[in-house]
């Protein structure tokens, strides 16, 4: 391919984060098209909506956050369009209190916003913790907590290439970092999800496989 192109239709990051990843992504020859829905895909191109023909033989879709098909409307349960169950604050589906849903396939209120909390990896985690007390409070007969969305920033991984993002803190407010200081952050957070899946045992087992089997992985994954 004689050039990579970039397709985004609609950021959900704010600018101060999206514009260092923009010039980024263009130093390293990536043409990013914004607001270019892509309205047909072809063996050989995509086809914007406006008619520009994109040529090209390896062609990646990342439509964005859409739960599974079997959540709509299962077993009576309210979902929205993109199949994600309705719940209130205490992640209490609307139509069963008995049913709890929590990240990806939960569509959670946020107070004085008329957006939904965004599906994002730290939302599900704090969400997690959550859940963790309230089964235990329900069980008891006890009220449940409410949930209330905290963004402690993002960070965004260009592969080997650079990493940017901000992070913030009561403390410190919003920070923004790039580069070499970004990606280790990054990493950071990474092997920190792991240990909450995991544990640290199984964690360092796989941070030694991971460095043991580095030269024979690609450089670059595509997920």
């Amino acid at each position: 391919m004689s050039e990579t192109l970039g397709h985004v239709h609609r950021n959900p990051q704010p600018e101060r984060i999206s514009g260092p990843v923009h010039k980024t992504l263009e130093k390293l020859g990536v043409k990013v098209l914004t607001n270019a829905a892509v309205s047909e895909v072809t063996a050989e191109s995509l086809i914007t909506a406006d008619g520009q023909t994109i040529p090209a033989s390896l062609k990646v879709w990342a439509a964005g956050i859409r739960a599974p098909g079997f959540l709509k409307d299962i077993d009576g349960l309210e979902t929205n369009r993109i199949n994600q169950l309705q719940v209130l604050p205490t992640l209490q589906t609307t139509r069963d209190e008995n049913i709890f849903a929590f990240g990806d396939c939960a569509a959670c209120p946020q107070p004085g916003s008329d957006r939904n909390v965004p599906p994002r990896a730290q939302a599900a985690h704090q969400q997690a913790s959550l859940l963790a007390k309230s089964l235990k409070l329900r069980i008891e007969g006890k009220d449940l907590p409410t949930y209330k969305y905290t963004d402690y920033g993002s960070l965004i991984s260009l592969s080997r290439f650079s990493a940017v993002g901000n992070l913030m803190g009561n403390l410190t407010g919003s920070v923004m970092l790039e580069g070499w200081l970004a990606r280790m952050f990054y990493i950071s957070l990474y092997r920190m999800h792991q240990m909450a899946l995991y544990g640290v045992f199984r964690t360092a087992m796989l941070m030694l496989g991971s460095r043991i089997g580095r030269g024979t992985d690609p450089r670059l994954k595509l997920h």
